[in-house]
């Protein structure tokens, strides 16, 4: 007997949800905390997640003239990085800028992107799933702390090397599994406890910080992950962990 795809379901954090359903339960998840997304980056990981953009935005080495997206890209965090580094780059060697565009699924984190003032960022309203966006136009790729919040993380990677040109770079910055042995009781105890209570106290919302960190264990671990994207046609695939695998840098090239 074959099972219907209305019946078939994914994981939201520790949930199992119909897959149906999930797309609007992260969106509502994420309308929540936009406002306070920025401050609570910064008081979850002790401001660690700047380092983590950084050195993420250095690895992908913006260039003049090459087109961008940041995919799930929510505030700019990332792309604004990249936007400072291409320019830089751009104006030292008399070139055109890089263009890059943030697509996020969410109103209201694009809105409290926009907020933070004019950046020379392109804005869209997009699902990662489906991009807006043609046949591979993009010099390279970038998703942070997105991936493992949509509803089908293999039809993400697929999409990402349809958009992503011959010869372009991928890359997908997000949580993963330490990589020390024995942490994992004080790890647990501290995402488990202090991060819900951090998102009570800074955002009046604990559940959606719950479900942040459930989803972080609902995500496939390193080798795993990087299998994943090699079935969707990357080559050169590899990973670096930061902070001990509190989370991982993966990329890959489409050829």
């Amino acid at each position: 007997m074959t099972t219907s795809s209305s019946d078939e379901t994914v994981s939201f954090g520790f949930q199992d949800v119909p897959k149906a359903d999930k797309a609007g339960m992260v969106r509502g998840v994420f309308s929540s905390v936009a406002s306070k997304y920025d401050l609570m980056n910064d008081a979850m990981t002790g401001g660690m997640h700047r380092l983590w953009k950084d050195a993420v935005a250095a690895k992908l080495n913006p260039q003049p003239g090459e087109l961008i997206l940041d995919v799930a890209g929510g505030t700019g965090d990332i792309a604004r990085r990249l936007k400072k580094l291409g320019d830089g780059a751009a104006q030292r060697r008399g070139l055109e800028p890089p263009e890059i565009h943030v697509i996020d699924i969410n109103t209201e984190m694009l809105e409290a992107g926009r907020a933070r003032g004019e950046d020379g960022l392109h804005w869209h309203e997009g699902d990662a799933e489906n991009l807006p966006v043609d046949d591979h136009v993009a010099d390279a790729y970038i998703i942070s702390f997105g991936i493992r919040n949509c509803t089908d993380v293999p039809a993400v990677l697929r999409e990402a090397k349809r958009v992503v040109k011959p010869g372009g770079r991928f890359f997908c910055l997000e949580f993963s599994r330490l990589a020390i042995g024995g942490l994992e009781p004080v790890y647990d105890f501290y995402s488990f406890n202090a991060i819900p209570a951090l998102g009570k106290l800074l955002a009046n919302d604990a559940d959606s910080y719950r479900y942040l960190v459930e989803s972080i264990r609902r995500f496939p671990d390193q080798e795993t992950f990087a299998a994943m994207i090699r079935e969707a046609g990357f080559a050169r695939v590899a990973y670096r962990n930061m902070a001990g695998g509190v989370c991982a840098l993966h990329w890959g090239w489409s050829i």
